[in-house]
């Protein structure tokens, strides 16, 4: 019996272990994010928001993928949701009732970069869990990829 509990523990050990290791990290983010402005500077944003909507492209992985806005909040990109292409988001809120677009076009227009953090709900637990997107602003676009923490 003992064995038997010792095998599914194992089990689930390395289960949650691979789910785990599932999460995009701080800085795969915010290497995403540089390697996504480089496209949209080699490649002008058309081309660029194509490649990051695709789900099976080098810009969706575990994880991360990438968002882009324009600076009134109109969602250019999304590698999670293409549902949200074309929607102006800027009045989006988010479990707390934190404006999260608002937050992104903010740091973007005043640092050119940076973290911002707000609650959202986890497209694989469906729980709502602190999160953190690390945003750049390039030409008139600011492109994000946000992690779970």
């Amino acid at each position: 019996m003992l064995k038997h509990v010792a095998v599914g523990v194992t089990a689930l050990t390395l289960a949650f272990s691979a789910v785990a290791s599932e999460k995009g990290t701080a800085d795969e983010a915010m290497a995403m994010v540089k390697k996504g402005v480089a496209l949209i500077k080699s490649s002008g944003p058309e081309k660029a928001f194509a490649e990051f909507n695709n789900p099976k492209g080098a810009f969706v992985q575990k994880d991360l993928y990438v968002m882009c806005y324009d600076m009134l909040g109109n969602n250019k990109c999304h590698g999670s949701n293409a549902k949200l292409i074309g929607k102006n988001l800027l009045e989006i809120k988010d479990a707390d009732g934190k404006f999260i677009v608002k937050g992104f076009i903010d740091t973007a227009q005043k640092s050119g970069k940076g973290w911002v953090d707000y609650k959202w709900p986890n497209a694989i637990t469906k729980v709502v869990e602190p999160k953190s997107t690390y945003v750049e602003k390039v030409d008139d676009v600011l492109i994000g990829v946000g992690i779970y923490k």
